[in-house]
């Protein structure tokens, strides 16, 4: 996969997902779902922390702003990081497979940033009885400190209830799958994903010349 193709593709993951996400903010009040299926519905809900609504404020002594801020500055190193990798393994013509996959990680990683950059700084708050407005004279933030947008949910198993002899969870009620996510949350997973079942393809030309350089 060459340069044009790798930003074809991060484009494309983009605009899909900040289309979705401001549409979900404009039209939505806060928790908003619709039933698409049984096992799938849209549902409005909105990120502050990291993975799973994680805050670094739950693991750190610091106020919920400083840990916003600390995450968000750690993202934008984190993207160019991921992009002067991407740049670099496309001019050493990696294997397809590696560009791919990590071309979906920063288009997800890119996705979500652009929430936590601007989102707080040109939509006001989102409520139960509030539809959002974009370029609003009351923005709920500032730049930096925005909330990522999520609305994907797929509750495909519901008040299920695990086995009495296991032990902690036994005779406990559990939904399966719980957390709300993005399309960009999807590309990074895809990205992840693929290299997890594709690794000795996507590593393996390096592997191989340093073996050679070894023999």
């Amino acid at each position: 996969m060459n340069l044009k193709k790798s930003l074809l593709l991060v484009g494309i993951i983009l605009i899909i997902d900040q289309v979705s996400k401001i549409y979900i903010k404009t039209h939505f009040t806060y928790q908003e779902s619709v039933v698409v299926f049984d096992w799938f519905k849209v549902l409005f809900i909105e990120n502050e922390g990291a993975a799973w609504g994680t805050k670094l404020s739950d693991l750190l002594p610091i106020s919920d702003n400083l840990g916003k801020l600390i995450l968000t500055v750690f993202r934008l190193f984190a993207i160019v990081g991921i992009g002067y990798w991407l740049y670099d393994i496309i001019k050493k013509k990696s294997p397809k497979v590696l560009v791919l996959a990590l071309s979906l990680i920063f288009a997800g990683a890119l996705g979500n940033i652009i929430d936590s950059v601007f989102y707080g700084a040109i939509f006001n708050e989102s409520t139960p009885v509030q539809v959002a407005s974009m370029f609003s004279d009351e923005p709920y933030g500032s730049l930096f400190y925005g909330k990522v947008v999520d609305m994907l949910h797929f509750p495909i198993i519901r008040n299920a209830i695990w086995p009495e002899w296991m032990p902690y969870f036994g005779g406990k009620t559990f939904n399966f799958f719980e957390p709300v996510f993005n399309i960009a949350d999807m590309s990074i997973s895809t990205g992840v994903g693929i290299l997890i079942v594709f690794n000795k393809k996507a590593f393996g030309k390096k592997e191989d010349e340093e073996e050679n350089q070894n023999l």
